[in-house]
């Protein structure tokens, strides 16, 4: 069992009686599906050794996006996706992120107001990339990543948008790079990403629900020239599918209390918080999205439906590109058999047991 699990053993049951009768559905799913995971809550599979005999159990995953135990295998899938796509340029990594004024809106109307975050922060890259001063590509790709979260659990939604240095020309015929450094310039950025967010706000019905003051204040926009994109990828890959918290920063929960470790930014010192138990569990839960909720996306020609393929793409960059992508490495089966781990012979499967089911209420 791992930590996370074991705080919401011991406390959910406190913190719903509390809350419960207002709480979002996808918050109660959350948490029955974390407390449940691999505890046999739902289901467990029975197999038998072909060589020795041995019976060995097997308790069902819940499969939460919230939940720590289930991402592993999701962020290595995504990865090896992901360095298909590779492309012989330098690489950005460029993130938005809302001032305070606006969290407690988007907190309380997620999905309009992430839907018109995404909508706000890609219509500002691919214009400035459009702008000749910056890129002059009529058509760039790139994919981006929801989180919602700030070091402390705090909630601070924000975007990170992993971007080619270039684009394509027009008619789709000619790549044009970016400078290696430089992709578009922030303030412009900011300035947009504003504006159209506000936009956005106006059309989801809920601009009047924000302080109008926050229109005049500067957005925060990062634009990180990453390198070529297999080391930044690597290093994405397990950041995209994190959880609000891993439970490897979690120092101690007992007492009614959770203590934990974090950075501060542009600080490598640890240093250590300590929250009431059901304020760490308010805390965590305030980042589950809404159900169905794409918190990926991709765009332009990094899209499933764009008309250009990768392969004529990278076809384009290569005699103008210094940079060569890394051979492919094999990789293992997504869903290796399983073996005892009494001998290390292959098993057979004998039987699921259903989960029992739970009285209403």
């Amino acid at each position: 069992m791992n930590t996370i699990q074991q705080i919401f053993r011991r406390y959910a049951p406190e913190y719903l009686e509390l809350h419960g009768e207002h709480l979002p559905q996808n918050h109660h799913k959350t948490i029955q599906a974390i407390i449940d995971c691999r505890s046999g809550g739902l289901g467990t599979s029975f197999y038998q050794c072909a060589a020795c005999g041995k019976l060995h159990a097997a308790h069902r995953s819940c499969g939460n996006r919230h939940c720590p135990t289930c991402q592993h295998e999701k962020a290595t899938h995504w990865l090896n996706q992901r360095l298909e796509q590779l492309l012989p340029c330098s690489y950005f990594l460029i993130t938005f992120t809302v001032p305070e004024p606006l969290r407690a809106c988007m907190r309380s109307h997620p999905r309009p107001a992430y839907d018109a975050m995404f909508a706000a922060a890609s219509k500002t890259l691919k214009k400035l990339a459009a702008d000749p001063r910056f890129v002059g590509a009529a058509h760039i790709g790139f994919f981006g990543v929801l989180h919602t979260w700030g070091r402390q659990l705090q909630y601070h939604p924000h975007l990170h948008f992993v971007v080619p240095g270039g684009g394509l020309s027009e008619d789709q015929s000619r790549w044009m790079a970016s400078r290696t450094h430089f992709f578009v310039h922030v303030k412009a950025a900011s300035r947009m990403f504003r504006h159209l967010l506000k936009k956005a706000f106006r059309i989801a019905g809920l601009l009047q629900q924000v302080n109008p003051t926050v229109w005049s204040t500067d957005f925060n926009v990062n634009c990180q020239a990453v390198g070529s994109a297999a080391s930044s990828l690597k290093y994405l890959a397990p950041y995209v599918f994190r959880v609000a918290i891993a439970n490897s920063r979690i120092l101690s929960s007992e007492n009614h209390h959770v203590a934990f470790r974090y950075r501060k930014p542009k600080s490598r010192r640890l240093r250590t918080t300590t929250l009431d138990a059901l304020e760490f569990i308010r805390r965590f839960l305030q980042h589950v999205l809404p159900t169905g909720f794409m918190k990926i996306r991709h765009y332009g020609f990094l899209s499933k439906s764009y008309s250009v393929s990768i392969p004529t793409i990278r076809k384009m960059i290569s005699p103008i590109s210094e940079i060569t992508l890394p051979q492919p490495i094999a990789q293992p089966p997504a869903h290796l058999p399983p073996s005892c781990r009494h001998c290390g012979s292959l098993l057979t499967f004998i039987l699921f047991i259903p989960p029992v089911a739970r009285s209403p209420g």
